[in-house]
Parts: structure tokens; sequence; C-alpha cells
């Protein structure tokens, strides 16, 4: 008997202990852009870009827990338009042409991806619905500057957390330094005042981040265009001409005017997904770890 009250007692001063325990802070959504990172074999660099426009192929993200946190700290909804991008500050509002059905939605980017190096996008599956894509539909994306730049001013400016980050690797293979292009800025905040070397964003208190995107697609004109992989831009001929040749079968063409006239390396055209991603793992494979898949 005085056993089982023991126990009893033990039982008690456990539960007792339980309930005192203070609950685990709720995970806080933050504005944020990143560390150089490594997936699907491709070294990918996050900036912040209110400008910037792509066309590719798109992907679903494929992780379908709804309730896990995304990169920047929100609750992914696979039921909400939510999508995955690889370098964009997050989060950023896009504007999502399905180039193969003429359809236009907006999607909230919270969350890095694809891992797959010839996709440009990955969707929810609610916004893949909508824009009636799947794997391999061929896509253009442009961010929203105003809707975007209202969230990053939206919210508090966090504090920088120091990191030792090693540089990423780098080939031996011809490359340029090339500016960034026109509204990109690595690692800058958007407000004045804020530190502009803020690699990784800390934790901030919650912040209202949620705003309204329509839940239906916008009919557009459709435009397929051609799927190329383009291994990379040059401001002078001869170094083009000696990166189409390293990978073989692709050529150089001449984009511009003037001054700004610039030389890209394309192979293709490439009749579906399948071989555009057979073609980007053998430009990959040379060590040209810019080459990407995109539409034209």
């Amino acid at each position: 008997m005085r056993l089982g009250i023991g126990a009893a007692l033990a039982a008690v001063v456990l539960l007792s202990g339980c309930a005192r325990r203070p609950a685990p802070p709720a995970p806080s959504a933050r504005y944020l852009i990143g560390a150089p990172y490594s997936a699907g074999g491709v070294w990918s660099y996050p900036a912040e870009n209110f400008s910037l426009v792509e066309t590719g192929l798109a992907s679903i993200i494929p992780d379908p827990r709804a309730g896990r946190l995304t990169a920047n700290g929100e609750r992914y909804d696979p039921a909400a338009l939510m999508a995955a991008h690889r370098t964009l500050q997050m989060p950023a509002i896009l504007r999502v042409t399905n180039l193969d059905a003429g359809l236009e939605l907006l999607v909230r980017v919270n969350d890095r991806g694809p891992v797959n190096p010839g996709r440009v996008l990955s969707l929810s599956p609610r916004a893949a619905s909508l824009l009636q894509a799947g794997q391999g539909t061929r896509l253009r994306i442009a961010v929203e500057a105003e809707a975007s730049r209202a969230i990053a001013t939206g919210l508090p400016a966090p504090e920088a957390v120091p990191l030792a980050i090693a540089a990423a690797p780098s080939g031996t293979v011809e490359r340029e330094a090339l500016a960034l292009t026109p509204g990109a800025r690595q690692s800058d905040r958007l407000r004045q005042g804020r530190p502009a070397a803020a690699v990784v964003a800390a934790p901030i208190a919650a912040a209202p981040v949620n705003i309204s995107l329509p839940q239906q697609a916008r009919s557009v004109p459709a435009n397929p265009g051609q799927i190329l992989v383009e291994a990379g831009r040059f401001t002078g001929r001869d170094a083009a001409a000696r990166q189409a040749a390293r990978i073989g079968g692709a050529r150089v063409e001449r984009f511009g005017s003037g001054r700004a006239a610039e030389y890209r390396v394309r192979l293709g055209p490439l009749h579906s997904a399948a071989e555009a991603d057979a073609a980007l793992e053998r430009v990959l494979g040379t060590g040209i770890s810019g080459a990407r898949i995109i539409v034209d």
C-alpha cells in the first residue's frame, strides 16, 4: 500500500511539474534573405530583388504537411497560394503565368526551393490547381514590386545574427563577374537605418503578414515559347565562344545594342521537360553551375 501511495504522489508531482512548464514560443514569420546554400548539387545565392523576371519550368511543392514551418517561419498551407523560390527575399509576391494554358495567378513566396535545379518555382497544390500547372509546365514569374515592398516594410527590422559562413566553392571554369540585375541587392534591408550586412534574420515578434490574394486565375494569351538551356551571359564574344565550345552543341547569341550588348550561350530548342533536364545535367556536369532552363 505504501508503494502505491508513493507512486501516486510521484505522479502528482510529475503532472504538476508538467503543468508549470511553459509552452514553447510560437514561431514568428520574418523577413529573410538568407545565406548561400547548396541544393540539388547547385549553389544558390539569395538576394533582395524587386524587379526579378524569370522563365522556366514548374514543380509542385513535394512536402504535403500542413502546419510545417517554411524557411521564413510561416506556417505552410497546401490549400493556400504559396510558392518556393531559390533566391528571392521572403516573403514576396509573384505574378506567375502558365505560358502553356494562358493563366495568371498571384502567389506568396515564403520558402526555399525547388531542389531540382531545372525548375524555376515550386507551387503549392492549390496554386498549381488554379494555374492548371503540373511538373514541367512552362512558367513566367515576375515580382510584384509594390505588394512585395509593402510586406517587407510591414515587418519589424530583425537584428542581424553574425554567422561564420564558408564561401561557396568556385570551380576552375572560365567565368565573368557581372553586376547584379537591376533592383537586386544582396542582403540589404528595404528601409533606411537597417543594417546592410545581415545575412540571416533573427526571429522577431509576430507580425501581421497575411494578405489576401485572389483565389482564381486570370486568363491571358498563351505563349508557350521554346525550352532552352542557357549556360551563361558574357560581355565579350570570345568568352562566350569558349563557353559554348566547352559544352558542345551550344550557340552564341548577341543581344542588346551598343555598349549594353552581351552574348549568351544557349542550347536548344528542347522538345520536352525530360529532354531539357538531360541537357541541363550534361551542362552542369562540365562545371558550369550557373546553367538553367529557360523559356523563350
